[in-house]
């Protein structure tokens, strides 16, 4: 958790409750210790899809399939969501997740790994990117997401923090680590002097960044 905890727990007590649905995601998921975006930084994501007002998202990791859900919620009408998954244990309940939503036809979920599903999208296909997958492998997914994300587009990137490791000398990270705390640290810097990005790093949850494509 970054900042002040009490902050962070005020900033929390102040959502209004989820649909109901989505709670029930929520709960089954921290029961079984299924990694799920945190509450203020989905309430985060939620306000940047509500204001762009994407065509189309693609999303890296979904998991049980509750940020596609909470994007889904907020987005507009005939927006599509293609979500990738590489995890075969979260994909039947993911699925089950979106039918149960009745956002199947509005959701396509890919199976498999995601650096070479990115590597045969379309240029250009996507308003809206969320990367919530493996963190030690945003860096290399970076050029194909760019090259998938339209001009003026919108990539936005969770956990850039790793708990506040992130800050940490790479010799003070346990060294089972320490390999992605130097990805983590090498993608940040990427996203920070492309020129064709323009980046802000976010203080919310484990970190956010958003970076958006120059026309």
């Amino acid at each position: 958790m970054i900042g002040n905890p009490r902050i962070t727990d005020y900033i929390r007590s102040l959502e209004p409750d989820l649909d109901p649905f989505l709670m029930e995601i929520e709960r089954q998921a921290k029961a079984e210790r299924v990694p799920i975006i945190r509450k203020e930084t989905a309430a985060f994501l939620k306000t940047l899809v509500a204001g762009m007002r994407p065509n189309s998202i693609l999303e890296i990791g979904t998991a049980v399939g509750y940020s596609a859900l909470l994007m889904a919620s907020v987005m507009g009408e005939g927006c599509r969501i293609t979500t990738i998954e590489k995890y075969e244990k979260r994909i039947p309940k993911a699925r089950e997740n979106f039918q149960r939503a009745g956002r199947e036809k509005e959701i396509t979920l890919l199976e498999g790994d995601a650096g070479e599903i990115l590597g045969r999208l379309p240029s250009g296909s996507f308003d809206f990117i969320f990367l919530d997958g493996a963190k030690g492998q945003y860096i290399h997914w970076l050029d194909d997401a760019l090259r998938c994300l339209r001009s003026g587009g919108m990539l936005v990137s969770d956990n850039v923090f790793q708990e506040g490791d992130i800050i940490q000398s790479r010799f003070a990270i346990e060294r089972r680590n320490r390999t992605i705390h130097s990805r983590m640290r090498e993608y940040l810097f990427a996203l920070k002097h492309r020129e064709e990005l323009e980046t802000s790093i976010v203080p919310i949850g484990d970190g956010v960044t958003i970076s958006v494509k120059r026309k």
